[in-house]
């Protein structure tokens, strides 16, 4: 609780502790103008005065505000919810609050840092969305199975109606979401992200925030949990325009990667149960209650007993089981006996989970194999209901393009003969160049080292013409002295205008680079590997198809934007078409493995006479397929629109690899929510290749 100035002399003692005595000069100096002894802040410029106040003014901070705040008496918003089913569900999936977001999550990376537990979207259709993220902490060069959770809570209409109630019920709802995915209670901790119409001197606008944290401090006090910083704005209007009274409440705690729990059905013929607290007369949950269910639900969880789970939300009982079914295309029946109005009526701190045994909780329905949700006679196909729930933001974040989900031909080369290496290496190395906007080069090199290779980042300095020439003389040297080069994921200075990878193939045509790419290839049998924006640069450098640099032009295979027109994030299923490669020798031609991707430029295009080249020569690496295992150009398994649903191509001697999947994005633990083989053994095959 030292005054600033006995914590600025402290350092003074330190840096001359440590011999840094020019710094601590400066700082005496400092000292002598801003803490004098007649404590006062005094400043002086070029000899003049410029700053002369006391020291207790500073520490005052300024004059006292004093404001009259009233609050009203608030009570808990009831939705008004009619007897009919199919209605209320249609209006539930086209609701802008519960419908479908995947357009505009799928443009942001969801894989980077090979960290991530649960995909944003789930099931084999990927279709159904997590309550929380849930990823590892991140470790460079270690394995962990620690995981961080975050999830969030708010619901505009409460919290317009009852800033008091919205906020309380906020902090359940983010807190029941960690619960949800598996997470202990324990060590769970909060931060507020607030905003209010502009109050002015309106002691009933400024009711509103009070009313709020009013709502989330009790929240607090009562589950005992701690609220860390925050961020709150006060300027919520424009002209007469105000936002709803807004507290979010963002929950946030570490658990184990075997412990998650994912939201998706996960079969037919399970029971599904609601759990629920009890709740007070102001229909909030009672506390006690609440804490008892949290630990009845993660006992459940980790028992497998339970093997999906689900916190009621906006939309209660019928939206949840509405996203719990779509992931894998698992239909549900309820019970008769259960009322129209309860399904879509708010209970905030109550779950629904799918159980694999008889637990005790009040039995809603079952799930089916039938791809519809029924209540008695009355039924509507998940398939209306997709149509309806992505269809009310298509317009805006499209994530369903129209194509001709035509039959693709399957690429088969099973000749296996590849060269191997003059010399033989104990721990290859590999070379991992990082370029401006490069992101992947630490998943790369772990990937790699896992593998048994001796990996090393190279970062290019492109700061100054001078620090370009260093590298490039840096970067051949190293070259020389490996055996793998392997040009990692981003986005290449930010994705350049009119195609991607411009500073990279410019780098790579550099004398002494080129001759140092030509020698590992041509003389030492040395590999390379491109992945996503490295695979665009071989392809401009001619690496693939050609095994060489060359001069390329319009009639060689390139890769442009996605057909949907965007950014796409996910995981795709990928066919391995060849043995013909070094690379792929730990695969079995036909073999099909889930892929991240996460690219705007992945469509591959080729005149059909280079394609019917490729094809001859069995230098089609791996195709996009759908669920069947069939080469497709459906959009929800070929993201690019790429021909012939191409995803990776390889040199003729199949010792340089370009692909658009992030097959380096591999761990134990990884996408527990879609569920598929990862590991292609990529980096496992080019160890093996030269021992």
């Amino acid at each position: 609780y030292a005054d600033p100035c006995s914590i600025l002399r402290a350092c003074v003692m330190l840096l001359r502790h440590i011999g840094k005595i020019d710094r601590a000069e400066k700082l005496e100096r400092a000292l002598d103008v801003c803490c004098s002894e007649e404590k006062k802040l005094v400043m002086d410029w070029k000899g003049k005065v410029i700053v002369d106040i006391d020291r207790e003014f500073l520490n005052s901070n300024g004059a006292e505000k004093h404001i009259n705040i009233e609050t009203d008496k608030y009570s808990l918003h009831i939705r008004d919810i009619s007897d009919d089913f199919l209605k209320e569900y249609n209006a539930l999936a086209s609701d802008l609050n519960t419908c479908s977001k995947r357009g505009l999550s799928e443009r942001f990376d969801s894989t980077i840092g090979a960290g991530t537990v649960l995909m944003p979207f789930g099931g084999k259709h990927q279709q159904t969305p997590i309550q929380a993220m849930v990823h590892k902490i991140s470790v460079e060069k270690a394995h962990t199975d620690d995981c961080s959770l975050m999830a969030y809570g708010y619901n505009p209409f409460i919290s317009e109606k009852s800033p008091y109630h919205g906020a309380y019920l906020a902090v359940v709802e983010s807190a029941a979401k960690l619960i949800a995915a598996g997470a202990s209670f324990e060590d769970t901790y909060l931060t507020f992200q607030e905003y209010f119409a502009r109050p002015g001197k309106d002691p009933k606008r400024w009711g509103q925030p009070m009313a709020a944290l009013l709502g989330a401090f009790r929240a607090q006090k009562e589950l005992g949990i701690a609220a860390i910083g925050g961020k709150d704005s006060m300027s919520g209007t424009f002209e007469k325009l105000d936002v709803p009274p807004t507290l979010v409440s963002f929950a946030v705690t570490t658990d184990k990667v075997q412990n998650i729990v994912s939201p998706e059905f996960k079969a037919a013929g399970h029971k599904v149960y609601l759990l629920s607290p009890e709740y007070d007369g102001d229909g909030l949950p009672v506390t006690a209650s609440l804490l008892s269910l949290f630990d009845t639900v993660n006992s459940l969880q980790r028992s497998g007993k339970v093997v999906a789970s689900y916190t009621l939300g906006m939309g209660g009982v019928a939206e949840a089981v509405m996203k719990m079914a779509i992931g894998n295309g698992i239909g549900f029946a309820y019970e008769a006996s259960v009322p129209v109005a309860s399904l879509f009526a708010y209970s905030y701190g109550s779950f629904l989970v799918e159980a694999t045994e008889e637990i005790d909780g009040l039995l809603i329905g079952q799930t089916t194999e039938a791809p519809e949700i029924a209540r008695g006679s009355e039924r509507i196909s998940l398939a209306d209901l997709l149509k309806v729930y992505e269809g009310k933001l298509e317009s805006v974040f499209p994530c369903n393009i129209q194509t001709s989900t035509k039959r693709i031909p399957h690429f088969t080369y099973t000749d296996g003969k590849v060269k191997a290496p003059a010399v033989k290496v104990a721990r290859p190395k590999v070379l991992i160049p990082v370029f401006p906007g490069t992101n992947c080069e630490f998943d790369s090199a772990k990937a790699a080292m896992d593998a048994g290779l001796d990996a090393e980042i190279f970062v290019i300095n492109n700061l100054t013409s001078a620090g370009i020439s260093r590298s490039v003389d840096a970067f051949a040297k190293k070259a020389n002295e490996s055996q793998i080069i392997f040009i990692p994921g981003g986005f290449s200075g930010g994705d350049e205008p009119d195609g991607s990878g411009k500073f990279i193939t410019a780098f790579f045509r550099n004398g002494a680079v080129k001759e140092a790419v030509t020698d590992l290839l041509e003389k030492r049998d040395g590999l390379m590997l491109g992945i996503c924006n490295g695979f665009q640069a071989l392809i401009k450098l001619g690496l693939v198809p050609y095994g060489k640099i060359i001069d390329t032009d319009e009639h060689c295979p390139t890769l442009t934007y996605n057909t949907i027109g965007r950014h796409q994030s996910r995981i795709v299923r990928t066919r391995v078409c060849t043995n013909n490669s070094p690379w792929l020798a730990g695969c079995e031609v036909g073999e099909i493995y889930n892929v991240p991707i996460s690219h705007g430029e992945g469509r591959f295009l080729a005149e059909q006479s280079v394609l019917d080249a490729l094809a001859r020569n069995g230098q089609i690496a791996t195709q996009y397929v759908d669920l069947e295992g069939y080469a497709t150009d459906d959009i929800h398994f070929n993201p690019n629109d790429s021909m012939a649903a191409i995803e990776g191509i390889l040199s003729p001697d199949g010792r340089v690899l370009g692909k658009m999947g992030h097959s380096e994005r591999i761990g134990k633990g990884l996408y527990k929510n879609v569920v598929g083989e990862y590991d292609m053994k990529l980096f496992a095959s080019a160890f093996k290749y030269f021992k």
